[in-house]
């Protein structure tokens, strides 16, 4: 699995309820992307940064999703964004109760 961070300054605050319909207008994208695991949408206590946080089933997978158009879009709606790539070994989920190992991307026979 992958943990991608995306970050964004943005150039005035947002109130809550305005990003949360913006995030909502969006949501329908994210359900239907391949690999998708789960996808967080935050927003800074006072507004002015915002947050993507991804989990990917791949590498692959999130650098599908995070083409150039992807970035051009959303540059466009946010500024530019500031990624970071993670390795993501493990998930503990208490939602469901599981605890969820990833292969590792060096060890496919994990």
């Amino acid at each position: 699995m992958i943990t991608v961070i995306v970050q964004f300054k943005l150039s005035a605050p947002l109130p809550r309820a305005d990003t949360v319909q913006r995030f909502m207008s969006a949501a329908p994208i994210y359900q239907a992307m391949p690999g998708l695991i789960r996808k967080y949408y935050a927003l800074s206590d006072d507004g002015v940064s915002g947050a993507g946080i991804y989990l990917w089933e791949s590498r692959a997978a999130a650098e599908r999703a995070h083409n150039e158009e992807w970035r051009e879009r959303n540059t466009k709606k946010f500024g530019e964004p500031v990624m970071t790539w993670y390795d993501c070994p493990m998930v503990v989920d208490n939602l469901t109760g599981e605890v969820i190992v990833s292969k590792s991307p060096a060890d496919p026979a994990l």
